[in-house]
């Protein structure tokens, strides 16, 4: 685990990082930049188990925290702070993994985040891919937040459980996604917005896990 600076309007802060990388770093085809969700952070099982299974697939992941969490609090600061943070992760991936494409991802919120950074010119990854898109808070569809989508010229990926609560209606979420330049959903049948599937008795790490067997042919194929 490494430190890494983030500038912020109120000056300098440090976040923690993990860089892992596939076992023969000979065969790494691609780099992913990952994100926590609002509610937990970088070691959370669920993003343990899909970065895992990404460097099993020959692909090295850069895992990180936003300042609130490395402050210990438990909710999201300000926009621009995740903003700026992403602003220092991108260039920190190109940095362990020189030379091959690289990606930004996140779950939920984190994924959002990338997504802000990318319409607003701050990043540039060669793609992104968002788990479990907070499209709007549940039970308010009156105040979506994908209007920027549209602005993203790269390739975006959205993993999505069908039981989500918070792309709800989906023809309004599935509208937002036609806007974009190049988008595709892969829909987990029966999810929930932590991939959760009544009746199904499978741990965070093996949710995480599974959902690379929908991204990393979804890279290849963009990539």
């Amino acid at each position: 685990m490494t430190a890494l600076t983030v500038v912020l309007p109120a000056g300098e802060v440090t976040v923690s990082t993990l860089f892992d990388a596939p076992a023969d770093p000979g065969s790494t085809w691609a780099a992913v930049a990952l994100a926590h969700g609002a509610g937990a952070g970088m070691d959370h099982p669920f993003l343990t188990g899909f970065a895992g299974a990404l460097n099993d697939a020959g692909i090295a992941t850069l895992r990180f925290v936003f300042p609130y969490r490395e402050a210990e609090r438990r909710m999201p600061g300000p926009a621009a702070h995740a903003v700026a943070t992403w602003s220092a992760v991108m260039p920190e991936l190109a940095r362990l993994a020189p030379g091959v494409p690289q990606v930004a991802a996140g779950k939920s919120y984190g994924g959002r985040m990338a997504s802000v950074a990318a319409a607003d010119g701050v990043i540039a990854p060669d793609a992104l891919v968002y788990l479990g898109y907070p499209f709007h808070a549940p039970g308010k569809p009156e105040a979506p937040r994908g209007a920027h989508l549209a602005r993203i010229a790269a390739p975006q990926l959205f993993v999505e459980g069908s039981a989500d609560p918070f792309i709800q209606p989906v023809d309004q979420f599935r509208a937002a996604v036609d806007t974009c330049a190049d988008s595709e959903i892969v829909w987990i049948a029966g999810g929930a917005h932590s991939f959760e599937v009544r009746g199904a008795r499978r741990t965070p790490a093996d949710v995480g896990a599974g959902l690379a067997a929908s991204v990393v042919p979804w890279l290849r194929a963009r990539l």
